[in-house]
């Protein structure tokens, strides 16, 4: 809700500065403050940077106080400049592997020397401003390289864990680990396995007491743990050690080849701007999904975060620190811990700073074990299967396995070669493998085309469509999403032709431009449709060439996502049965269908509720305007005109429904044009919800009035959203006289079962329910309707108290009293809800919210039920389009 500032009136108590006359106003003196949500975020990031920073000192071999220098540089230096705010940069687990190769190759004080140039370098792509191509990067390069770099770590770290020492290949550390594994270290073992039962076990403490302990880093517990128990326990074991500061070596002149300086350079650039960018990203969408933080919070700047870490590795190089990227666990901590500015990253650098000089004789009691057994846990989490999945499901695990292996046995900048080399090969691949078929079925011949259709199609497209009989019935489906110019030509050409044969075309795909004919040519809706997006959809005659279809006689009117789709009355046929030009679907003349800059809306596709609200579907619809042309106006019809057909729900059904009313003509049509335009688009979704059942995270109850499209409202689809509907969003209170086993077996499958995390119950404007409790008189005949609405009845009662303040809606009050009645039920339910055993112990245990929601039909304007404050009563706020993003 917005917050009104009151500006100063003449008669403020507050006397006004006074300047000298032609002179500017004095600056208002600005005072640095910092929140104390940036104090306690900048304290949970430090407690997870300082035993990080040194561990990963201590995987790469560099002094251990290079890690100390990264982590302090990049809070202030990145902190101050970046372009993320609430980013945190410092030593990264990603750069361990190209850092640990560089001192094995060059020594500590040219790696310091490659970190600056690589800064550099930065700098100067920053400045050219070339960010975003980072981008461009496919996510299965960039998450092949982390896995192989965690497998690196792991396996290197390993040997620590069991008391030895690490080789600097990872095949030495594999063919080594053998003999490591019979000579074990016990004290070292020791340390390191309570390290990692801490690392397990301290997210997962159960209880409020658990919550509690919980907000302290596992990490830092995990070796205070172990190095306490090494201590009192007196194990002997290697410990950290931090020479003087003043022996701490600076960055010299490179010394090598220059070739191979080159290629250290670009490496580290590559790896640090790569992983800084793209955690700069996931940082924004951690900040979208907390309420309240984007609007104080701007998005990345991404071309100043490459500038900042530039500046950031250019003098963490300079003073002997390891080289500093964005680090996701970090910032996803800071985000977490309720961070609102910069201001908490610099002060997580200004604590490493007093830990580093004051805390030095603290640090020299942590075990190395302790320390390995932490990175190797980091390393592990790298390879992560949720990315594994993923890459899976959009089928590059090709390129996912090569960036992997590649950084494994070769290295970071090979093995990153490869991937792109790979990806590359697998994106010609894709483009260039189109599948064409023709077959046919009872008189129709489909020409099915899978993939792409470029240029190099041309050839095998053109044979099948030559083997098209003349003046036969064709649907040609485009099972893509790009057609490039040649491909475009090839078809509109022979689609005019075999129109002008005395033939008919259907184009059908996974596209949804509608609206053309044979003189428009194909994708004429859409301007740019000719090359690069394939036009599915486009309907140029009735496939069967009939006007007594069962799904031909209707024109239904352009409708919006928003507009429910209803037909008009067909047009009478002309005389001795002639098509009558007059009585061919043209645009509709109602302002309503007009777009806020005049234009006609798009004929667009019905499509089922859930489809209307997914993405693949609004995704899907392209718009198109209107013919206005005497040769655009023929034929034009939308996803339920004469051009529809029914195969895929069956001849039968299409019998049924020639001999049905409208309303079992509407069922056929509105099925068939799901599953002609909507089931390719959900199908992949739908396949996979089947697979791994539903997870909705929300309860919404909602009345039953057909004008509540609840997946449209809340923009969800398929899965999102476990629904409950019935006559006035009532909820009966549980007992054996009042309950009712329907909603409460609702409730109780969704709360123990699915385990959702809120609960929402949707009241409306104008709601029938309502008006009939409104309006019942006591007594009379017990219809099922008023045993039903006794359930509202409460609702009455509590909106006649005068001891209680009305629910309103913000900035208004309520038009009426049924209004009035249904804000007044929605509160009277979420009372009635937080009766119910499970919904009360899920509220408890702090795993349920619940949420009061009013939607005003007529203004399609939703309201959410806020704390107004002790005697204000109960506030409806208005949710914006500001709002979208919190």
């Amino acid at each position: 809700m917005s917050a009104c500032v009151p500006t100063r009136t003449s008669d403020s108590p507050h006397t006004e500065r006074v300047h000298p006359p032609h002179s500017p106003p004095r600056a208002p003196h600005r005072r640095f403050r910092v929140a104390g949500a940036d104090v306690s975020a900048s304290i949970a990031v430090f407690l997870i940077a300082l035993p990080l920073s040194l561990g990963i000192a201590l995987a790469t071999g560099a002094p251990l106080q290079a890690g100390l220098v990264a982590a302090a540089v990049g809070g202030l230096v990145a902190g101050r400049l970046g372009g993320s705010p609430l980013q945190v940069s410092g030593p990264a687990a990603g750069l361990t592997v190209v850092t640990a190769d560089l001192i094995h190759r060059y020594g500590w004080r040219t790696t310091c020397a490659i970190t600056v140039l690589a800064g550099l370098v930065q700098l100067g792509l920053g400045c050219l401003r070339v960010a975003r191509s980072a981008l461009a990067v496919s996510p299965a390069i960039v998450h092949g390289m982390l896995a192989g770099i965690g497998v690196t770590i792991a396996v290197a770290q390993m040997h620590i864990v069991l008391g030895g020492s690490p080789q600097s290949a990872v095949l030495d550390n594999l063919r080594s680990l053998p003999a490591q594994l019979a000579d074990l270290h016990p004290a070292a073992v020791a340390v390191s396995a309570l390290t990692l039962i801490l690392l397990l076990l301290w997210p997962r403490l159960p209880g409020r007491t658990g919550r509690l302990l919980r907000k302290v880093p596992a990490a830092l517990v995990a070796v205070t743990g172990a190095t306490a128990t090494a201590v009192f326990a007196g194990l002997t074991q290697p410990r950290v050690e931090l020479p003087s500061w003043s022996s701490h070596a600076l960055a010299g002149l490179p010394e090598g080849p220059v070739l191979g300086l080159v290629a250290a350079v670009l490496t580290v650039t590559l790896v640090c701007s790569v992983q800084s960018l793209l955690g700069a990203v996931a940082v924004d969408k951690l900040i979208a999904a907390r309420p309240g933080l984007t609007a104080q919070v701007s998005r990345s700047d991404l071309d100043r975060e490459l500038l900042g870490q530039g500046a950031t590795n250019v003098v963490s190089g300079a003073l002997g620190g390891l080289p500093v990227a964005g680090v996701a666990v970090r910032s996803a901590a800071n985000v977490q811990a309720g961070a609102v500015s910069r201001n908490s990253t610099m002060l997580h650098g200004v604590l490493v700073v007093v830990a580093a000089l004051l805390m030095v004789p603290v640090l020299e009691l942590i075990p190395l074990a302790s320390l390995a057994a932490l990175v190797m846990a980091v390393g592990i989490q790298m390879v992560s299967l949720h990315h594994i999945r993923t890459v899976t499901r959009h089928r590059e695990v090709p390129v996912y396995a090569i960036t992997t292996l590649g950084v494994v046995f070769l290295g970071v900048l090979e093995g990153v070669t490869l991937g792109i080399a790979v990806a590359v090969a697998v994106s010609m691949h894709r483009l260039a493998r189109t599948r064409i078929t023709h077959d046919e079925k009872e008189g129709v011949h489909h020409v099915h085309v899978r993939g792409q259709l470029t240029f190099l199609a041309v050839p095998r497209l053109s044979r099948a469509l030559h083997h098209v009989p003349h003046g036969s019935c064709v649907v040609v489906e485009l099972d893509g999403s790009f057609m490039d110019h040649a491909a475009y030509e090839t078809l509109q050409d022979w689609q005019r032709t075999h129109t002008a044969q005395g033939g008919s075309v259907e184009l059908t795909g996974r596209r949804a431009a509608t609206g053309t004919d044979a003189d428009a040519g194909i994708g004429s809706g859409s301007g740019s449709g000719s090359e690069g997006v394939v036009p599915a959809s486009s309907t140029v005659q009735p496939v069967n060439g009939t006007a007594d279809s069962p799904l031909a006689g209707c024109r239904c009117r352009p409708w919006t996502p928003w507009r429910n789709h209803q037909c008009d009355a067909p047009p009478p046929e002309a005389p001795h049965g002639g098509p009558a030009a007059e009585h061919r679907a043209e645009p509709p003349n109602d302002p309503s269908d007009a777009e806020p800059d005049g234009r006609t809306s798009a004929v667009l596709p019905q499509v089922a509720e859930s489809a209307v609200a997914s993405g693949p579907a609004r995704s899907a619809a392209a718009s198109a305007p209107e013919p206005t042309g005497p040769s655009e106006r023929v034929r034009q019809t939308d996803a339920t005109g004469p051009g529809e057909r029914t195969e895929s729900i069956g001849a039968a059904s299409a019998a049924a429904a020639t001999g049905s009313g409208p309303s079992g003509r509407q069922l056929v049509r509105g099925i068939s044009a799901f599953q002609r335009n909507t089931a390719p688009l959900v199908r992949g979704e739908l396949a996979r919800l089947a697979r791994e059942g539903q997870q909705p995270s929300q309860l919404f109850l909602t009345c039953a009035d057909s004008r509540l499209v609840t997946s449209m409202i809340t923009s969800s689809g398929p899965g999102d959203l476990f629904v409950v509907r019935n006559v006035g969003n009532l909820v009966p209170p549980p007992g054996e006289e009042s309950g009712d086993d329907s909603v409460a077996a609702a409730i109780e499958y969704a709360v123990d079962v699915l385990k959702v995390r809120s609960i929402t119950v949707c009241g409306h404007s104008g709601c029938g329910a309502m008006q009939a409790l409104f309006d019942a008189e006591p007594g009379g005949v017990q219809t099922p309707l008023k045993r039903w609405l006794r359930h509202g009845l409460s609702s009455l009662e509590r909106m006649a108290d005068p001891g209680r303040p009305w629910a309103r809606l913000a900035g208004r009050a309520a038009a009426d009293a049924v209004e009035q009645l249904c804000l007044t039920n929605v509160v009277e339910q979420l009372d009635h809800l937080r009766a119910y055993a499970s919904v009360s112990r899920a509220l408890r245990a702090g795993e349920l919210e619940l949420h009061g929601m009013f939607f005003h039909v007529g203004e399609a304007q939703a309201y959410l039920l806020s704390e107004a404050g002790e005697g204000r009563g109960e506030v409806f706020d208005h949710v914006g389009v500001a709002d979208l993003s919190a």
